[in-house]
């Protein structure tokens, strides 16, 4: 580690520790719908409201229904039938991720494309998570896809960071360095801030560890084994990670790992 990467890291865990680093904030759209979620009552029509309000978000849930992946037999056009092929929660969890979304944006051209790639990586994450979770798990798979959409998360206050420090951008390696370093503890803060479900709460930091140990079948498992699966080039075989044995999954051959990155369309 070079010395910037070193004052950088010690900058910025210093401004974590004293909670001076200015977090991104849930977006009012996904308060909302969360609020909405937690009504165990409530009706297709008035989660169509709630979610009607953003016309872009509305769009992209309409576009998610008609993806290969979840194969509508007839084309679907309003968010009512949307919502209605989805369920509620699955509903829910997909609209909170896709307004994630729009905070992965930054001034600097490095920044915002530096930004783009991260997103593009965790919606093939998510769609691995997901095509994981309803193949070989009872867990929920909207919930693996949230998990997969914020399993980067962290590493939106430390490019916001970057924007004003140009030495730490014209630095492509050492910034590099300092996400994989920070983006962790960071992703935990802000889903904790955001009250993400427990069960999500600490993926930011729990995936990173390869040799993790449970006693059953969780959502950071899931999301583990699909960012291995989408790092193509990985430091490790599939079949030496806890996480893979723990799911049972049954590849005997690539060609069913290239089934599953088939799935990273399923948000785009």
């Amino acid at each position: 580690m070079n010395k910037l990467a070193e004052m950088v890291q010690a900058q910025l865990l210093d401004a974590i520790e004293k909670d001076d680093l200015v977090l991104p904030t849930l977006p009012e759209v996904a308060l909302s719908i969360r609020e909405a979620a937690e009504d165990s009552e409530i009706s297709v029509s008035a989660l169509s409201k709630v979610i009607g309000r953003d016309a872009a978000l509305s769009a992209r849930l309409i576009k998610v229904v008609n993806s290969p992946l979840l194969r509508a037999a007839v084309e679907v056009t309003d968010l009512h039938t949307a919502i209605t092929r989805l369920g509620i929660n699955y509903s829910c969890n997909l609209a909170i991720g896709l307004v994630i979304e729009q905070i992965f944006h930054a001034r600097s051209p490095a920044v915002e494309q530096k930004l783009r790639d991260i997103w593009v990586n965790s919606l093939e994450v998510a769609g691995i998570s997901y095509e994981i979770c309803r193949r070989f798990t009872h867990l929920k798979p909207d919930q693996a896809t949230l998990g997969g959409l914020v399993n980067q998360i962290g590493a939106l206050p430390v490019l916001i960071y970057a924007e004003e420090h140009n030495e730490l951008l014209s630095d492509p390696v050492c910034l590099h360095y300092v996400i994989e370093q920070i983006q962790p503890v960071l992703g935990d803060k802000i889903l904790k801030a955001w009250e993400f479900p427990e069960q999500l709460v600490n993926l930011p930091s729990q995936v990173q560890d390869l040799d993790r140990q449970t006693d059953k079948v969780d959502y950071i498992d899931v999301v583990q084994i699909a960012r291995c699966i989408s790092q193509r080039g990985r430091s490790r075989p599939l079949a030496a990670l806890p996480a893979y044995r723990h799911l049972g999954l049954p590849f005997g051959t690539e060609l069913e790992v290239e089934e599953l990155l088939e799935a990273r369309s399923l948000l785009r």
